[in-house]
Order: structure tokens, then C-alpha cells, then sequence
């Protein structure tokens, strides 16, 4: 005996698909207005300018160009170094007074760069043994794999007078097997911008960003600087960037060796 199926009726079909992206997009405008509340009633902080000091040294994250109010003395660069930061890191060879040969590493730290600066030692005939530093960071793993390749070639890495060492750019200069820092530039963190998929629950995206600092611990451990480092970046907004004075840049050893 056969039985009868109800008839398909197409507009029937197409209009619960429509409610149902209507649905989901109402629960991801939803999850963003949520997201984004505190950031919307939240004070305006406003930070100061000018050089730091012990106590005082928050101040505005640029990634455009160099704060130039940060540094305390204009004085003349020991490096030459662009006025402003390129989208991605570029490399070149320089031979400075007083210090030697160098490979320059500039600007924003994007994917992929690692790959390149491998490439790049690959065909110079002579690798220097300094990697100079001026960036404004990025890729926190991109970062650290450029680390790992520096510590791999026991190369020395080094922040110069009137350069920037900024956001993930530390973890670069954490892996030189001597680690030189001068006065006269700036090393600075804050916490780590982690995109996550609207999709998933918080506490997908959380766990997420424990594992990512954990590695990130594990990673300064390694390289033998002291993993309070950490604390510095975890209680600093995104868009601010907290500035090391010396006693920290000793106390945790991102810096083997300072120089005026």
C-alpha cells in the first residue's frame, strides 16, 4: 500500500532558510554589540607623552612610525634606520662604527617572514653576527620562529640608539646569545592580539589564548630569559605599549648587556 509524502513546497523551504540566516546573523550581531560593550562605557584613558620613567611608562602603541617623544635623547642614531615602519620586516647589511657588521631587521613582523629572513642568511657568503632590531611587531608565532632560527645560527641580536623593539619585535631579542640593549632606544610589550572565529564560544577563544601565552612562556624559558617578562604584556591594553626601563630589561634578562 503506498503512502502518500506531503508535497515539497519550495517557497515553503526557502523562507526557513531565510529565518534561519536572519537567526544567525542577529546572534552575531548579538555576540559582537556584547563584545564590544565595555569597550563602549569604558572611560577614555588618557596617556601621557613624552620619555619614560621608573613608574611611568605606558604610553601610545604606534605602528606607523616611531613615537618620537619616547626616546629621551635626540641624538644620532648608531644604526640608520627608516622614519617609518614598512607593512612587513626588510632586511639589509650594514656595517656601523664601533659595532661591526650587521643585519637590520625593519618594520612590521608579518607571515611568512620568517621563511624570508631564513632565505635572506642564505645568501649572504658571510652571516654577521649581530642582528640589529627596529620594529613595531606583529606575528607573535612568526616572531618566535625568527627567534629560533637566530638562536639556531648563535647569532647576537641587539636594540640600538634610537631604534624600537615593540609588541611581539622582544621575542626576537630574546633569542640572541648575547642580548644588547642601549638607553637610548625603547623595548616595549603589551598583550597579544589573538583573531578569533565569531563562531566559536569564549570559552573555545580563552582557552585558545592560556595555550598561546604557555608556549609563549615555554619559548622565553628556552631562551633563557626569566618568564616574568610575561607580566608586563598580560596587564597592558592592545593599544598601549608598556616600555622597559632598565632595571626591568636586567631583572628579566631580555637584556644581557646594556649600553648608553
Amino acid at each position: 500500500m503506498m503512502r502518500w509524502l506531503p508535497k515539497f513546497d519550495p517557497r515553503g523551504g526557502m523562507r526557513t532558510i531565510l529565518i534561519v540566516q536572519l537567526g544567525l546573523a542577529g546572534l552575531l550581531i548579538a555576540n559582537e554589540l556584547i563584545r564590544d560593550l565595555p569597550t563602549v562605557f569604558r572611560k577614555p584613558v588618557e596617556l601621557p607623552v613624552g620619555p619614560v620613567s621608573p613608574g611611568d611608562q605606558r604610553r601610545e602603541y604606534r605602528t606607523d612610525r616611531p613615537n618620537p617623544g619616547l626616546l629621551t635623547v635626540d641624538e644620532p642614531s648608531d644604526i640608520p634606520l627608516p622614519d617609518e615602519f614598512s607593512d612587513r620586516l626588510n632586511f639589509s647589511q650594514l656595517s656601523v662604527d664601533g659595532i661591526g657588521e650587521v643585519v637590520l631587521l625593519s618594520g612590521g613582523i608579518e607571515v611568512g617572514d620568517a621563511e624570508r629572513f631564513k632565505n635572506y642568511l642564505d645568501t649572504l657568503s658571510t652571516v654577521p653576527q649581530v642582528v640589529a632590531l627596529h620594529s613595531p611587531g606583529g606575528i607573535v608565532a612568526e616572531a618566535k620562529e625568527i627567534g629560533r632560527l637566530i638562536r639556531e645560527r648563535d647569532l647576537q641580536t641587539g636594540v640600538f640608539s634610537n631604534a624600537f623593539c615593540l609588541s611581539s619585535c622582544p621575542y626576537i631579542l630574546a633569542a640572541g646569545t648575547e642580548r644588547t640593549v642601549s638607553l637610548r632606544s625603547v623595548v616595549g610589550l603589551h598583550q597579544h592580539y589573538c583573531e578569533q572565529s565569531k563562531l566559536l564560544p569564549v570559552v573555545f577563544a580563552v582557552e585558545d589564548i592560556q595555550v598561546s601565552q604557555g608556549e609563549t612562556m615555554e619559548y622565553l624559558i628556552e631562551m633563557g630569559v626569566d618568564p616574568s617578562l610575561m607580566v608586563y604584556s598580560l596587564r597592558t591594553p592592545p593599544e598601549e605599549i608598556y616600555a622597559l626601563v632598565e632595571e626591568e630589561l636586567i631583572a628579566t634578562r631580555i637584556a644581557t648587556q646594556i649600553i648608553k
